[in-house]
């Protein structure tokens, strides 16, 4: 093998201008997932510490923030194959703006705050050097970059300077960049994606999704295990135990449903409608996870005859009629799946309209009820279309 095919000194190549371009996640990108980790249960715990409106929308900008520091990384690991030295050297700068970001979660509403847009600031730049690595090796994709280099490097002087700003400015300014940051793909005249090169890999990109989705509803049982043993295992009553098996099945069959009816499932079409409603949707699946993660680790907290606790009851309800709701929007925008066939409207609007239900219903009643009325919500997605399978099954 000559050295420059080599994958330490293979220059970055659009995946269009080769004749097999594999659908697999690089080892530096998993690394990079790594973080992840930590930032989504430090996010939990942000979480549960505030449960109030304002908490949350802390929480939910966080995770949107580093959500995108991830995702776009991730489309261009998807449009370019790039594994060399210099590829690798920025990855692991990027790492470095998530570890500053994971850091200051805990103290984001104090001194942590400037650490944190900085973070993001740098992570903005170092995609910017990615895609003027990309212009300058491959011609043929020179317009596209020149659009990311002069978006991601705008992007990343405003956030250094919103991390500079008084408060509460500096919230205003920092939502309105993310919004603007978002807009970019989807106002049609200044759109990236009405270049014909800016398309991804799209069996990459879904692997890329069910990856991070595993990741986030890993953090639930994650969440689940270090709250009981906080608490003292040996201290818990029977019923917390059966509570803490039940929160752990729970995030089981949360990631049976995505990846039965969803998990991996490439675009349809490769139409901008098509493509920002699959990005979004993710956005908000794994948004509602990380909720409903948060959510159970209160199953620990609660016997089966006190109600449970309000504020974790009305994250994880809302979260879990999200997630559902997210599932059944992913299904009309990706390749047709024969679970699909057996998980129609009707499942996911039943789920959707009992969880939100069961939030009002949980503080008049015991746990048990509260948990049996939130257990039928999630596992009728499950339970109904197997059933409906097994019947069709049973007759071929």
């Amino acid at each position: 093998m000559a050295l420059h095919d080599h994958p330490m000194w293979r220059k970055p190549q659009h995946h269009q201008d080769l004749d097999h371009a594999h659908e697999h996640v690089h080892w530096t990108e998993l690394f990079y997932d790594l973080i992840h980790v930590v930032t989504i249960f430090l996010l939990g715990n942000y979480l549960s510490h505030h449960l109030d409106p304002q908490g949350f929308l802390v929480f939910a900008g966080l995770f949107i923030a580093l959500w995108y520091a991830w995702g776009e990384l991730s489309i261009f690991n998807s449009i370019y194959v790039s594994t060399d030295v210099w590829h690798r050297v920025i990855m692991a700068v990027m790492i470095c703006t998530l570890m500053f970001m994971a850091a200051a979660i805990p103290a984001i509403n104090g001194g942590g705050w400037a650490f944190f847009v900085l973070g993001f600031a740098a992570n903005r730049a170092m995609l910017a050097a990615l895609y003027l690595r990309a212009r300058r090796i491959t011609a043929s994709s020179q317009s596209m970059c020149t659009v990311q280099i002069r978006n991601f490097a705008c992007f990343a002087l405003v956030f250094a300077i919103i991390a500079f700003l008084p408060k509460p400015l500096a919230y205003w300014a920092f939502a309105a960049a993310m919004v603007a940051t978002q807009l970019v793909y989807m106002i049609p005249k200044l759109s990236v994606l009405r270049f014909e090169r800016f398309v991804p890999r799209a069996g990459h990109m879904a692997e890329r999704f069910a990856l991070l989705t595993l990741i986030v509803l890993g953090e639930g049982f994650f969440k689940l295990v270090v709250t009981l043993s906080e608490k003292g295992i040996y201290k818990a009553a029977p019923d917390v135990l059966v509570n803490f098996v039940i929160g752990g099945v729970a995030m089981f069959v949360m990631c049976w449903i995505y990846f039965d009816f969803v998990g991996n499932g490439k675009p349809k079409n490769t139409r901008p409608a098509t493509l920002i409603t699959w990005w979004l949707a993710h956005l908000i699946l794994m948004l509602c996870g990380v909720m409903v993660g948060v959510a159970l680790a209160a199953e620990v907290k609660v016997g089966f005859w006190e109600p449970y606790p309000t504020k974790y009851a009305a994250i994880g309800c809302f979260g879990l009629a999200g997630y559902i709701a997210m599932l059944w929007g992913l299904s009309h925008v990706i390749e047709h799946r024969v679970a699909s066939e057996f998980g129609r409207g009707d499942v996911r609007l039943f789920g959707i309209v009992l969880a939100i239900a069961t939030f009002f219903i949980v503080p008049h009643v015991p746990a048990l009820v509260g948990n049996l009325l939130w257990g039928t919500a999630l596992f009728s997605q499950i339970v109904i279309p197997v059933f409906r399978a097994w019947r069709r099954f049973r007759h071929e």
